[in-house]
């Protein structure tokens, strides 16, 4: 069946770096557009980037650009989200997405997700 399997989270000080993975399995990785969601409790699920299934064209929130950087390993069927120079608002559940069709920041238009994995940037 199909699985994304987030990793990576942690504790991390503000200006820290964290390297989130998402580990695929169960379809063709080869064929999906992969995308990182956050979400903090009682807020929408936000989008943070995506990657498309060549990993030709990348997008990313306003948010994170310039500070996370997305990228992906076809043979490992495994997306990566960099993210450096981490603030306090980026404290959230990462969530991975997979989609044939849509790459962006509609949550909605997802198929496939993950289970997340807890971020939290403090002092």
């Amino acid at each position: 069946q199909v699985q994304l399997v987030e990793s990576g989270g942690g504790l991390v000080q503000p200006g820290g770096s964290l390297r989130l993975s998402c580990a695929a399995s169960g379809f063709t990785f080869n064929d999906y557009n992969i995308a990182w969601f956050r979400q903090v409790p009682g807020t929408e699920r936000e989008g943070v980037s995506c990657i498309s299934s060549s990993g030709d064209s990348t997008i990313f929130a306003d948010s994170v650009k310039g500070r996370f950087t997305i990228s992906r390993n076809n043979a490992q069927n495994t997306v990566y989200l960099q993210m450096k120079s981490l603030k306090p608002e980026d404290t959230a559940v990462y969530y991975c997405a997979a989609d044939i069709d849509y790459c962006g920041p509609r949550w909605y238009a997802f198929n496939y997700w993950g289970q997340g994995t807890q971020v939290a940037v403090s002092p």
